[in-house]
């Protein structure tokens, strides 16, 4: 057993709910049990909705972990996910998005329509379901995005420290532009918002002012978000409301105004707020998750 959120890059098909003709054939080929066969296969046979409870946990079990009898286990979901759970909290909406601001920089959009890219490294989770008729569709929703190599990794490979940051930080202005312009990667290869293995860093010309560079970078970084949120538009997500920042990055208040006025105007959106989430921890997302199975019960 297992869920729509972790079988899908073991090549789930999330959109019809089934594992794919050609992935039967391929382990039929191999000589890999199918799973639907008594003695199981290398796949999960049943693949359920995040949170919906697939049985009760051993009592051998539940001894071990200190837990009462009769514990509910719930379908799960992976990592980055959870943590759009708990940034996002339980009252989201379609537009809802989430950006993770770490040494990479990941981008989530609760989205009515499903939309692929490989082009743009852009994929859909199906978001969780609780309708008792899993055939009933009016109520499909996606988390759609993809994540990019430029993160927050390049201010180390570039020497600042974190006290350095918040001084320098403190002297922008996040109403001016700048006319440095880099694509921030520490090495070679970019997967979204356009997939592209041989993409070069970007990190010159670096001027004598280190306030100036790091103007131009935290532009730079804020403009790849921009142009990710418009490819998601171009295949018919919709555009963002409210994003939602997790990650270090997300401690950078300059930062965020930059952001928010940035994603306004380059997506034409002039009341989109960019927040810091306050929970971002995968297991409080995970909490989330199964609450909402008795919430909606």
């Amino acid at each position: 057993q297992s869920d729509w959120h972790n079988c899908l890059k073991l090549g789930y098909d999330v959109r019809n709910k089934c594992w794919p003709d050609w992935m039967e054939s391929c382990l039929k080929d191999a000589g890999i049990p199918h799973p639907l066969d008594k003695d199981g296969g290398a796949i999960p046979m049943q693949v359920v909705s995040p949170g919906v409870p697939l049985g009760t946990i051993r009592k051998s079990m539940a001894e071990k972990l200190g837990l009462k009898d009769g514990v509910v286990v719930v379908g799960g979901t992976t990592d980055s996910n959870a943590a759009f759970f708990a940034a996002a909290g339980v009252e989201q909406s379609f537009g809802t998005a989430v950006t993770s601001l770490g040494s990479t920089t990941a981008i989530k959009l609760l989205s009515r329509q499903y939309v692929e890219d490989a082009d743009r490294g852009i994929y859909s989770h199906r978001f969780p379901s609780f309708e008792e008729d899993s055939a009933n569709e009016t109520s499909e929703a996606w988390l759609v995005g993809g994540a990019s190599n430029v993160g927050c990794a390049v201010f180390r490979f570039l020497g600042f420290s974190n006290d350095e940051l918040e001084e320098l930080s403190s002297h922008i202005d996040p109403e001016e532009d700048s006319l440095l312009e880099y694509y921030p990667l520490v090495k070679t290869g970019e997967r979204f918002p356009l997939a592209d293995y041989e993409k070069k860093p970007v990190l010159e010309p670096v001027p004598d002012s280190r306030q100036e560079y790091l103007h131009g970078l935290l532009q730079s970084m804020s403009n790849i978000e921009k142009e990710g949120f418009r490819s998601l538009k171009e295949l018919g997500a919709p555009l963002p409301t409210i994003v939602w920042s997790c990650g270090g990055g997300s401690n950078n208040r300059v930062w965020s105004q930059m952001r928010q006025r940035i994603l306004a105007k380059g997506l034409g959106v002039s009341d989109i707020k960019v927040e810091k989430a306050d929970n971002t921890e995968a297991s409080y997302g995970a909490a989330l998750l199964a609450a909402a199975t008795y919430a909606t019960s």
